[in-house]
């Protein structure tokens, strides 16, 4: 298991990065729901520039180190939502991205293999970017954005790695 939400600890080792820091009006948080499990939830604006919610937490450098890829459990709201992995605490950096789009109301297990990621920057793939070096991880978030204004929510719960193959 890489991140469970049945200890009300693991809630507050997220934080969210919305379009405020650029001057958006994007709001989000990481809160605990009912039966043990997380939201993402908050409200897409598109105003004066903006268009995005995001959440992250540190994960231990190294915890993804051997896997294949990734496993959730969700429940959505019908929205498209992306995962988002950092190596390295530079928020200008690159993040490698994959996207999945929930069934709204119904729970799902969602695998990503590591091979799903692209290399990001603000959005953007980046192109000759290095590989995904799972051992480098060191943070795990979720990220909401692509026009889709209004609200969302999000409930997680489970996140955890898939082992390699062999």
């Amino acid at each position: 298991m890489l991140l469970d939400f049945t200890s009300p600890e693991e809630i507050t080792r997220w934080s969210a990065v919305d379009d405020v820091v650029m001057g958006g009006m994007s709001g989000s948080e990481f809160a605990a729901g009912e039966e043990s499990v997380a939201v993402f939830s908050g409200t897409v604006s598109l105003e004066q520039g903006g268009g995005f919610a995001s959440v992250r937490a540190p994960i231990p450098a190294g915890a993804l180190r051997g896997c294949s890829g990734i496993e959730l459990r969700v429940r959505g709201d019908g929205k498209r939502y992306k995962v988002n992995l950092r190596a390295g605490g530079d928020i200008n950096g690159i993040a490698y991205q994959s996207a999945f789009s929930p069934t709204r109301g119904r729970w799902e297990v969602i695998r990503f293999s590591l091979e799903d990621f692209r290399p990001v920057r603000r959005g953007k793939e980046v192109p000759g970017a290095p590989a995904l070096d799972p051992a480098g991880i060191v943070s795990f978030g979720f990220l909401i954005s692509g026009g889709q204004a209004g609200g969302f929510r999000l409930e997680i719960d489970y996140i955890r790695t898939l082992p390699a193959a062999g």
